[in-house]
């Protein structure tokens, strides 16, 4: 799933589209959640390839962390950092869903 698929698109009063805001559901923390200490080349894209068999679900790790740089221009990680990775994605996704239809 494209986290940008169910986002609403409006106009204006010029007519000109626009993206309205994105609203992520809290994250509980779960018994079943992995935690991982990154290395060198850790990206969280390649991540969510290891543990979601999917690399666009990179966003889902790091809301659950919130570590993005503020520019959000890049999927590295730190060496060192602990991170969370959410082992239900799907009931995430579901709530996600739910918020931005």
């Amino acid at each position: 799933m494209n986290r940008y698929s169910n986002i609403l698109v409006r106009k204006n009063t010029d007519g000109i589209s626009y993206y309205c805001n994105t609203v992520f559901p809290e994250l509980e923390l779960n018994e079943d959640d992995i935690y991982v200490i990154t290395t060198v080349g850790d990206r969280y894209d390649k991540l969510a390839q290891q543990f979601y068999s999917n690399p666009n679900y990179w966003w889902i790790i790091v809301e659950a962390n919130k570590l993005l740089d503020s520019d959000g221009s890049s999927l590295a990680i730190v060496p060192g950092t602990q991170l969370r990775i959410p082992a239900y994605p799907e009931d995430y996704l579901a709530k996600w869903e739910k918020l931005n239809k």
